[in-house]
């Protein structure tokens, strides 16, 4: 990423910086989805905020993390947007009812099972709004909590207790399904 990132810098190079958008425009469209119902809407903000970091390219290095940048951005992007087109419908993230995880294909998931990954999926699709979005940023994002918070303007420990709480009732998904008669949280030594 570094190295992405001084190419683009340096040597205004076109091919990395197609190469940093490839990988990251996905993210950011899932997350702009989550406010846009609209695919074009959404492209068009994450659109506008990777044009923004291509016209600024030469102060990259000022930027300290730029997942949280582009995130940031992306949010005011969607906030400026609907300021100016009220008649767009737009969703609140504590009223974010589909938020969809889609598992990546890796060893440690393959071996989960087919009733598992369906417990699993209907423990995150049963979570309150906020904590499904933020279990989603930590979990399929790979953002760390202080990105999350910064991103969503809410304190670190807010985030720790979403992700308490969401790990809290999948971990009861999953003792229902395994018929494991601990509760989640406790340990088989008290």
């Amino acid at each position: 990423m570094e190295q992405l990132l001084r190419r683009i810098q340096e040597e205004d190079d076109q091919a990395a910086f197609k190469e940093l958008y490839l990988f990251l425009a996905p993210q950011l469209l899932k997350f702009a989805h989550l406010y846009i119902k609209s695919k074009f809407i959404a492209e068009e903000v994450v659109n506008d905020v990777f044009l923004g970091l291509w016209r600024r390219r030469d102060r990259l290095s000022e930027i300290t993390n730029l997942k949280v940048y582009l995130y940031v951005g992306v949010r005011n992007g969607i906030s400026n947007y609907f300021s100016r087109n009220r008649e767009w419908e737009h969703v609140d993230i504590d009223t974010v009812s589909d938020v969809s995880l889609d598992f990546t294909t890796n060893p440690e998931q393959l071996m989960i099972s087919a009733e598992l990954r369906k417990r699993i999926e209907q423990a995150v699709a049963s979570l309150p709004p906020r904590c499904r979005v933020i279990f989603k940023m930590i979990k399929e994002d790979g953002l760390k909590y202080r990105e999350v918070a910064d991103i969503l303007n809410l304190s670190v420990k807010t985030i720790e207790n979403q992700i308490t709480i969401a790990i809290r009732k999948i971990g009861n998904e999953i003792q229902i399904c395994t018929g494991d008669s601990q509760p989640a949280g406790q340990s088989s030594n008290a």
